[in-house]
């Protein structure tokens, strides 16, 4: 993203990639997705599975870490450290397997919303 503030449209559009991609990990995951955005840490499958969703919402749809920060209610700082350690885990080959899968579905499930936009009633 680049520094012009963003106008309402962007920014919702910013909050679905991040909701997209919370849902789609918390899918994989089989966490109830209201656990990623809990006030508190939860469980390591639950921290694990929010530093992926804030990953792939940074890496998938170019969110800032300020803007992925304030969809999942984190600071930046934390989201900076989820992408580290997500990072980090790329060099196991399930894991890389199971990210690079996941941000191809974000990815498309995307271009299919941006080429089939619905009217809203």
């Amino acid at each position: 993203m680049n520094n012009i503030k963003a106008g309402p449209d962007m920014i919702l559009q910013e909050a679905a990639g991040a909701r997209l991609a919370e849902a789609t990990v918390a899918a994989a995951a089989k966490i109830a997705p209201g656990k990623l955005r809990a006030f508190n840490r939860g469980r390591r499958p639950v921290a694990r599975a929010r530093q992926r969703a804030m990953y792939l919402a940074h890496v998938a749809f170019g969110l800032s870490l300020t803007r992925v920060g304030a969809c999942f209610g984190r600071d930046r700082t934390t989201v900076r450290h989820a992408c580290a350690l997500v990072e980090d885990s790329r060099d196991d080959p399930g894991t890389e397997f199971g990210l690079n899968a996941l941000e191809a579905a974000l990815l498309a499930a995307s271009a299919s919303l941006s080429a089939h936009p619905r009217e809203i009633l």
